[in-house]
């Protein structure tokens, strides 16, 4: 689990590499920008710890349920454009790192257990944190190659 904890943690690492000028440049023609990828990320996180993380420190099960995934990444672009890069950087590092703690926090049984959300499947961290870091260096290669490939530098 400190390994997977640890690779968690990377995405806030890799965002505050990112330049200013890259901040707004999209992924593709029709697609979100850096700004929206990272809103995107945020919601999500937020989702989690309070439906998911936050519970399970308390002993209780998740609410988290399956959502309309493109309705809810559409609604977090759009809540994020409304926040500053500064904004949502601290925002995104500050929610991330409360993650951290609180599973860090967490004793063996509760990081390990399976656990039953609001629709009534299995809900486990560890397999959620895999999928999630999975999901974190997939936005990190997108953002990675649209900006080598538009002539700019990586994020270093």
């Amino acid at each position: 689990m400190d390994e997977l904890l640890a690779r968690y943690e990377e995405w806030n690492d890799f965002l505050i590499r990112i330049r200013d000028e890259d901040w707004n440049v999209p992924l593709g023609e029709g697609k979100w920008s850096i700004h929206d990828v990272v809103s995107h990320i945020l919601f999500w996180d937020r989702y989690f710890r309070e439906t998911a993380v936050e519970r399970i420190a308390q002993g209780l099960n998740p609410t988290w349920n399956e959502l309309d995934f493109d309705r809810f990444n559409r609604e977090a672009a759009e809540k994020g454009r409304r926040l500053s890069k500064e904004e949502l950087i601290e925002q995104t590092r500050k929610c991330r790192k409360a993650i951290l703690d609180t599973i860090r926090s967490m004793d063996e049984v509760r990081r390990s257990g399976t656990y039953t959300d609001a629709d009534g499947e299995a809900f486990d961290l560890e397999a959620y944190l895999k999928e999630f870091v999975d999901h974190d260096r997939h936005h990190m290669r997108q953002i990675e190659e649209v900006l080598l490939t538009s002539g700019r530098s990586r994020p270093e």
